[in-house]
């Protein structure tokens, strides 16, 4: 079986999101979801030190875009490293990382769907479920694209 390359998985990511209103809905909406499913590993229990099964998940989030593309698996591990700061303010501001995980998750969802609504294509992932990791990619490949950063 044949590994997908990082192009092909943009690619084919990107042909389910066309429309301009979608893809400004997935430009909020996918970081938002990413940031919110590690919010819910922070708020596990943790053995060791608070936002443990966070960091030990997204140690596997990066060896995944490793895999895939350098590039991109360091742009992510930044952005994973600033989820991980703007929850250990939200949770020293006092707010309830998993409630409000869970909120923000489900009004990201619903902007998820409405957006492929507006499309008319169903989202990548019904096809492929490793697409709900490209998505984040697809992001970063966007901004890299702009910055002039080969992946």
């Amino acid at each position: 079986m044949a590994t997908r390359s990082m192009d092909d998985w943009l690619d084919a990511y990107g042909e389910s999101h066309q429309n301009p209103t979608n893809k400004k809905v997935h430009f909020v909406c996918v970081p938002v979801i990413f940031f919110t499913i590690v919010g819910f590993l922070w708020a596990i229990p943790a053995p060791l030190f608070t936002g443990f099964w966070a960091c030990l998940a997204l140690v596997g989030v990066t060896l995944y875009y490793a895999r895939l593309s350098p590039p991109i698996a360091a742009g992510m591990l930044a952005f994973s490293l600033l989820c991980l700061l703007a929850l250990s303010l939200l949770e020293s501001a006092g707010v309830t990382i998993w409630l409000f995980s869970l909120v923000v998750f489900v009004l990201a969802w619903i902007g998820q769907f409405w957006g492929h609504k507006v499309e008319g294509k169903k989202p990548s992932f019904f096809e492929d479920i490793q697409y709900l990791m490209i998505g984040p990619a697809w992001i970063m490949g966007f901004l890299y694209r702009k910055w002039g950063i080969k992946y």
